[in-house]
């Protein structure tokens, strides 16, 4: 029962710093990643788990393509409001990116496609008493467009409580 309550709790926090109630499935403004691809509309979104262990984060998630148009090959930078630990070693698709941020290669995905799942256990630099992790949709270019992602991100409060968080 509280892991439900905290799940909640947490879902009403991301809601509420993602600025509103989610639309409902279908709807333009519930796909995640929408970009252009050949005239259709593709949907990525990363469903997952995160729980913070220590001075860790154990964060797995699965890409989904949720849009009618195929993705040729995908990134998602994932951002975390705390440093992370120089050094760490990651899975052979993922490369940190600065002091906050981890890139992985998320590959094909066809329409309406589910990808491979990622798992990451980063350090960051401090026991953190929570951290918000953001996920980005990377553009083909390999840069993410910052006024894109604002209104694409996804945002995970993860609290120091022991509970996993799902997204």
């Amino acid at each position: 029962m509280r892991r439900m309550r905290v799940a909640a709790v947490c879902g009403a926090v991301v809601v509420t710093a993602v600025g509103g109630v989610a639309p409902a499935a279908g709807t333009p403004g519930a796909v995640r990643g929408a970009e252009a691809v050949r005239g259709a509309e593709v949907g990525l979104a990363y469903h997952g788990s995160a729980g913070i262990v220590g001075e860790r984060v154990d964060v797995r998630f699965t890409p989904h393509n949720h849009g009618a148009a195929a993705v040729p090959d995908s990134v998602v930078r994932i951002r975390w409001s705390q440093p992370l630990e120089e050094g760490q070693t990651l899975p052979a698709r993922c490369a940190p990116e600065g002091d906050r941020a981890v890139r992985c290669r998320v590959g094909r995905l066809g329409a309406h496609d589910t990808g491979e799942r990622i798992g990451l256990r980063v350090r960051l630099r401090e026991a953190p008493t929570e951290v918000l992790l953001e996920f980005d949709p990377v553009g083909s270019d390999g840069t993410v467009d910052e006024s894109r992602a604002a209104a694409e991100r996804q945002r995970v409060l993860v609290l120091d409580t022991g509970d996993t968080y799902y997204f």
